[in-house]
């Protein structure tokens, strides 16, 4: 679900059927209080982190062109939300995004 922005009931029913809930920098504006309450409830396995770039830059950066760097401000406030250490979120939705192209890591790395 590319750069959620419903409630709770959506991103459930997303999750039931096997969709994973995307998340861009939206999710760290003062006023989007009910999309961080989602993000709050996601588990690990159904969530991805995006930058949605040109647009929605992160609230630090917001007003300028999105860059893809920026997409770590964004995952620092879901792994606040969720209670886990930025590396936990990012090895999570590594591992998720992985899942979703059906992609395997190179055997060298």
């Amino acid at each position: 679900m590319h750069c959620f922005g419903a409630g709770w009931d959506q991103a459930r029913r997303s999750l039931d059927l096997g969709f994973l809930v995307s998340f861009a920098g939206n999710v760290t504006y003062p006023k989007a209080q009910p999309l961080r309450d989602v993000a709050a409830r996601m588990p690990l396995d159904g969530l991805l982190v995006e930058t949605d770039a040109p647009w929605l830059a992160p609230a630090a950066n917001r007003g300028k062109r999105n860059e893809p760097a920026w997409v770590a401000q964004t995952a620092g406030v879901l792994a606040g939300l969720l209670g886990v250490d930025e590396q936990e979120l990012a090895l999570a939705t590594s591992k998720n995004f992985m899942r979703l192209f059906d992609l395997r890591p190179d055997v060298g790395n």
